[in-house]
């Protein structure tokens, strides 16, 4: 009978000791900000995307270590910039694009599969002898530089007249026994942001960008079903590493203007 208070024995943790409250997935209620700065790129700076969860874990056996976190991936991505009518240049990810995958991992590059290591996860090692309480949280926004001029010209002359980028993630909170790598997914949340730009190259700087549609981004979805996370989600290369950015003119064969790392 002593064996079934044991810590040690207790190697098996399920769904439904693990208590999950306060969840919120939210998007700032901001507009994406623009700033014309410099002469060479055009910046813009989106509202956060914020996750957050308090936990409580039961004991850990003995030998056993368990992480819980936030995973996420990227799902979808669309991210074209015009100039004029001379072309396009577009960040891709191929292996989404041609539909080889269904997500690429959205990780720091550094704690895979976690998005990050600081306040993304907690790490539990056994043996415990009472419930961990805890908190863990993340956000993410996109902060590019876009150039005023043709990617693949040697000319500064500003020619940039549009920006649009419509990006669609998933994020998991995860808890994950790294002794034996089973996986516990205690909760999927599904968001999407849009960036719609208009640029007038004519103009001045500081006077050529306007944000077009809509201002707000629409909130998140905390689903009520646990989805699977998908493979590639969980390795190498994420979305960052893998992603590369094409020249498309409208005459002439597409250029690749920065490769995959």
């Amino acid at each position: 009978m002593g064996c079934l208070q044991s810590v040690a024995c207790k190697a098996r943790v399920r769904r439904e000791h693990i208590v999950v409250s306060d969840v919120s997935a939210t998007i700032e209620p901001a507009a994406t900000a623009i700033e014309e700065s410099s002469p060479v790129v055009l910046r813009y700076r989106t509202p956060y995307f914020r996750a957050s969860a308090r936990v409580l874990m039961p004991p850990i056996a003995r030998r056993h270590t368990w992480v819980v976190g936030w995973i996420q991936a990227c799902n979808h991505m669309e991210f074209y910039n015009t100039y004029s009518d001379l072309g396009v240049s577009s960040w891709e990810l191929p292996d989404l694009r041609e539909g080889r995958v269904k997500a690429i991992s959205d990780s720091d590059g550094v704690s895979y599969p976690w998005y990050g290591n600081t306040t993304e996860t907690v790490t539990l090692v056994g043996p415990t002898n009472k419930i961990s309480r805890f908190s863990v949280s993340m956000n993410d926004n996109f902060y590019p530089s876009v150039t005023w001029a043709v990617p693949v010209s040697n000319s500064n002359v500003p020619l940039l007249t549009r920006i649009k980028r419509d990006q669609s993630f998933t994020t998991w909170l995860v808890a994950m026994n790294t002794t034996t790598k089973e996986k516990i997914i205690l909760q999927t949340i599904k968001w999407r942001m849009r960036v719609d730009i208009e640029v007038d190259p004519m103009q001045l700087l500081g006077q050529r960008a306007r944000l077009v549609g809509r201002t707000q981004q629409e909130q998140p979805r905390i689903l009520s079903r646990m989805e699977p996370i998908p493979p590639n989600a969980l390795v190498k290369p994420n979305a960052n590493d893998a992603q590369v950015l094409m020249w498309r003119p409208k005459r002439g064969q597409p250029i690749v203007v920065i490769p995959p790392k």
